[in-house]
């Protein structure tokens, strides 16, 4: 499968990258790892990430400005997204050919060429597992800037190496990319440094969460929390693995009401918690997975059947 990704990326002179809506160090890790990869090994060719930009990543890099032009007869590559509807920029379906390159469960099995591996870490890690292959074959090239978004996108996926998905591969692999020429100590910093309104929001929400005897919790943070604070929906996204340092907690939702619609956050420490998801318009990895619901009654149900799953 590797081998036919690189054989189709040989034969296309314009290349676009897309990763999922609301993106994670690892959808940016990813997409920009790879194009950057392909820049490194291509100079010839025209390689961009398009979808919207998230100002938590900035730190990392930002997206490309790309023309409905350029979508044609393009090869355009979806990394780190389970199914279509996540996919940031629906004109992927524009371009000549699809490749799908993803880690999450692969209940919507889009594209004309798949590459779907649950047990990796990351979309990051498989991307680097791309890059060895290539190396091997295609004289596929490792720019400095490359490992260091790769080697983020590895990092935020497995919640720095504490998440059950990292394995013996994946130490593998950053021990290789730390050998390139990036500043892990600032990346770090972009990554986990946060501002105090955001600390004062995660204290707010270690004094309310709820949680029952079977180790079930949530925490509601209603627009009018967030206003108070002065934190955006987007940056919640630091704070959801904040409970998971509560002693005796099983799994938690974190709900962040936005103007149209309430973000669910699920987290887990055994219960499978993505088919809830599923339930909600959303979907994920067994211990890590989102979901949408638009009321508070809604969100009172997910709850229910959280505490379900914790008995």
């Amino acid at each position: 499968m590797k081998r036919q990704i690189i054989d189709t990326i040989s034969a296309y002179k314009t290349i676009i990258i897309h990763r999922h809506v609301r993106p994670d160090p690892d959808a940016y890790g990813s997409s920009m790892g790879l194009k950057g990869i392909l820049q490194a090994s291509y100079p010839d060719k025209q390689i961009y990430v398009t979808g919207e930009h998230e100002e938590t990543l900035s730190f990392l890099d930002h997206p490309d400005q790309v023309t409905d032009e350029q979508f044609e007869g393009a090869l355009v590559i979806v990394t780190d997204t389970a199914n279509t509807e996540r996919i940031d920029d629906q004109r992927y379906k524009s371009g000549a050919f699809i490749i799908k390159i993803d880690h999450h469960p692969n209940d919507d099995a889009y594209g004309d060429l798949l590459w779907v591996n649950t047990q990796a870490s990351s979309a990051s890690e498989m991307i680097y597992e791309l890059f060895e292959e290539g190396k091997a074959n295609a004289n596929w090239k490792m720019s400095d800037g490359a490992a260091r978004i790769l080697f983020a996108g590895i990092v935020g996926d497995t919640g720095r190496f504490m998440f059950q998905s990292t394995s013996k591969k994946t130490f593998e692999t950053v021990a290789d990319l730390i050998t390139y020429d990036f500043d892990r100590t600032e990346l770090f910093n972009g990554m986990y440094e946060v501002d105090r309104n955001l600390l004062h929001l995660q204290g707010h929400i270690y004094q309310h969460f709820i949680m029952d005897e079977n180790g079930a919790a949530f925490i509601k943070l209603p627009l009018k929390t967030l206003e108070e604070f002065g934190v955006t929906a987007s940056e919640t996204s630091l704070l959801v693995g904040s409970l998971g340092n509560v002693k005796g907690i099983k799994a938690w939702i974190m709900f962040i009401e936005e103007e149209d619609q309430i973000r669910v956050r699920l987290r887990s420490k055994g219960p499978i918690i993505n088919e809830l998801a599923k339930e909600y318009n959303g979907g994920g990895h067994p211990l890590a997975s989102g979901a949408s619901v638009y009321s508070w009654d809604t969100a009172d149900e997910v709850i229910a059947k959280l505490k379900k799953l914790c008995q």
